[in-house]
């Protein structure tokens, strides 16, 4: 199984990635290992999709960091949520 997640870092910005194990991916951004939200700590997950293949996964992490894809996190996903 793959995930889609969404984290809420504490500069109340949003982090979009992918993983096939999300414990694992989660440990590595709260302990500083991940570069792009290292200096943006505490995060915290705020919603996943799971999904069956690394592709659709990748796919799906692609569409959501494009302008359409944050317009739907918005309505569909992180109502009131501030998606930049």
């Amino acid at each position: 199984m793959w995930y889609v997640y969404i984290l809420k870092m504490a500069d109340r910005e949003y982090y979009v990635g992918s993983t096939n194990d999300m414990k694992r991916r989660m440990e590595e951004h709260n302990n500083g290992r991940e570069i792009s939200t290292k200096w943006r700590l505490p995060v915290v997950l705020e919603a996943y999709i799971a999904v069956k293949s690394d592709k659709t996964a990748r796919n799906l992490e692609k569409y959501l960091k494009t302008s359409s894809g944050k317009a739907t996190l918005r309505k569909r996903i992180l109502p009131g949520g501030v998606v930049t």
